[in-house]
């Protein structure tokens, strides 16, 4: 049986969606209920929900044979596991913002408040410029309204948020979007079951 670790919340029932047209189906999973784990035993298959920055975790660790994160997640954290199919979905981008007018001109540290410290480090190191990080969990775009930063290194679907409060995006770090990954060990093992869902998936696959 595959045991799949699956992120709560709209891109994990799109996921779900996607996994079921193509064939891995697992009809408790749209009951009204409040289990944790649903599985198929005909199909082979076991889903569950975890938080989405915990996906990796699980995976990584056996808990689950494969899982979907978001690349964000993934080159935040560094898990050790097998990326295998970019699923095209939760599509977004991860973006430095500052507020309106704002002009970073190199003279002094640049102060960057971020959820993800480890890709604003890398990001920035690799223009040579000198940051001092901030790392926040939860609203982030107060912190350069505030003056506790000159600018924030966020996802971005719409702007929407940003420009509400007079901010905007002034570079592009990555775009983003949700993988299907495996656990190293169950890549090695259930190779032909994990290969087969990964063409099967890939073949449902919406290309817009």
């Amino acid at each position: 049986m595959i045991k799949v670790a699956l992120p709560k919340g709209r891109l994990g029932e799109k996921v779900y969606g996607l996994f079921e047209k193509a064939g891995y189906e697992c009809p408790s999973i749209r009951e009204n209920n409040r289990k944790l784990i649903f599985e198929n035993p005909e199909k082979q298959i076991c889903y569950f929900w975890v938080k989405p920055s915990d996906v990796p975790i699980y995976v990584e660790r056996g808990a689950a044979d494969i899982g979907v994160a978001g690349k964000d997640i993934l080159l935040e954290h560094a898990p050790e596991v097998y990326e295998l199919l970019d699923l095209g979905l939760g599509k977004c981008r991860m973006a430095v913002a500052a507020p309106k007018g704002f002009r970073d001109t190199g003279e002094r540290t640049l102060k960057v408040a971020t959820k993800f410290s480890s890709i604003a480090r890398r990001y920035y190191a690799e223009q040579g410029r000198d940051i001092d990080i901030i790392p926040l969990n939860g609203s982030i775009e107060l912190a350069p309204i505030l003056g506790l930063s000159d600018v924030i290194v966020d996802i971005v679907e719409t702007g929407t948020t940003l420009k509400e409060n007079d901010l905007e995006v002034v570079e592009t770090v990555l775009p983003i979007s949700a993988r299907l990954i495996a656990n190293q060990a169950s890549y090695r093992f259930k190779a032909g079951e994990i290969l087969r869902l990964t063409e099967t998936v890939k073949e449902f696959m919406t290309h817009d």
